[in-house]
């Protein structure tokens, strides 16, 4: 029988190359937008570990939720790092979320608080594409704006408390597999990530209609 982990990932493939084939992003990783145009990214980025980590306090002790709640994930004091040096120290008044981000927090914290289970479907899809492929955009960004390696400005894409993320990720995916939901819950969580990734797409369209680059 097919693990669950092993479901989850089979089911969003589709969802998951869409958002990795996003022009934003396909000219954000070739070097051929600004610094400016990361900073923006980054600045989405906080909006939505801002939902999801607002939701974890409440969640710790939720046995469904509970588990997934590590704080060696816990990205928003390195987001925050990262945007007063890509920004200034006063990088919180300029703070804007784009409508396609507000609808991708909103959603989070209305898991958070009414779904647990879906919850997870967002942490899954957040933090592990983060721990993995977001590996690339620190890479890019060290190489095309000159950040100092794993410094301010990458921060955000450095998981200093997990020293060996391959096993930390097979740990993660054991969690999955053992996630306490029933078949039709675990459909609903399927549906939820397929969800998730399509509002990850939709922050880099709009991204993409702020920095648009010539094909």
């Amino acid at each position: 029988m097919e693990s669950f982990s092993a479901v989850l990932r089979t089911a969003t493939h589709e969802r998951h190359r869409e958002a990795e084939s996003a022009p934003f992003l396909s000219a954000l990783l070739g070097g051929r937008l600004g610094v400016d145009a990361y900073a923006r990214y980054t600045e989405q980025l906080w909006f939505v570990y801002e939902a999801l980590e607002a939701g974890a306090g409440r969640l710790a002790a939720d046995p469904v939720a509970g588990p997934f709640v590590r704080p060696e994930l816990f990205r928003l004091p390195a987001l925050e790092r990262d945007l007063a040096h890509l920004r200034g120290p006063g990088w919180r008044a300029g703070l804007d979320a784009l409508p396609a981000t507000r609808a991708y927090a909103a959603r989070v914290r209305e898991c958070a608080e009414r779904w647990p289970a879906g919850y997870v479907a967002h942490h899954y899809t957040r933090c592990l594409g983060d721990l993995s492929g977001g590996q690339i955009i620190r890479a890019t960004a060290e190489r095309t704006w000159g950040f100092t390696r794993k410094g301010d400005g990458v921060r955000f894409y450095v998981f200093e408390d997990i020293p060996n993320p391959a096993a930390f990720k097979r740990s993660y995916r054991r969690l999955l597999d053992g996630l306490r939901a029933d078949g039709a819950e675990r459909q609903r969580v399927v549906a939820e990530c397929e969800r998730a990734f399509a509002l990850n797409t939709a922050v880099f369209q709009a991204l993409g209609d702020e920095f648009p680059v010539s094909v």
